[in-house]
């Protein structure tokens, strides 16, 4: 197995299975933690937010030619996700505990899109480079499907994953909280909104 071969086949069946195992336990904890009646659905608005912010480049990846462009938007993903985590973080400390066995999720959160990135970099060094202006190649800018795609196989059962472990628990965390803050409001909850 080559080196390029080894390190797809590291992203693809350890990184993120990974990365989607901290998003899950990352619910878990929100859950166990009361979130509905502590932060609410605005701390989940953040949480639905990041999640938006890392699908774009990561959709783009899996489904495009890795180029200049899918990698200045996999950066930019990253640093705005890095920015939203921190807004969430300290948004959420002040109204609910955030347990060390949360905090160290967070670490494989921050972590895991990092080293997607990383890797994803390391096997388009060119175009990496040519975002700089160094290196032989061109930066190329256009959105263009994968010559070689990933198999669908894998496709189909990361974008199962995601919706299984990702969007639908994180969806109903929002749903949890604003039923918990129209039960809150009473009533006139119909008047608040």
């Amino acid at each position: 197995m080559s080196h390029s071969a080894a390190a797809e086949t590291i992203l693809l069946y350890f990184v993120m299975p990974l990365w989607l195992l901290a998003g899950f336990a990352d619910y878990l904890c929100h859950r166990a933690s009361r979130i509905e009646i502590t932060s609410g659905y605005k701390e989940s608005l953040l949480h639905l937010l990041m999640l938006i912010e890392l699908a774009i480049p990561l959709l783009a990846a899996i489904f495009l030619e890795i180029n200049a462009l899918i990698i200045t938007t996999m950066i930019a993903g990253f640093v705005a996700h890095q920015l939203t985590a921190l807004w969430d973080t300290t948004f959420a400390s002040h109204k609910r505990l955030i347990t060390p066995i949360e905090q160290q999720v967070h670490s494989f959160l921050e972590l895991m899109p990092l080293m997607a990135m990383v890797i994803v970099i390391i096997l388009n060094w060119p175009q990496f480079l040519s975002l700089w202006g160094m290196g032989s190649e061109p930066a190329r800018y256009e959105l263009v499907l994968k010559r070689e795609p990933l198999p669908w196989t894998y496709v189909a059962a990361f974008l199962f994953a995601v919706l299984l472990f990702e969007i639908l628990p994180y969806m109903e965390e929002f749903v949890r909280g604003l039923r918990s803050r129209k039960r809150a409001l009473g009533p006139n909850a119909e008047d608040h909104q």
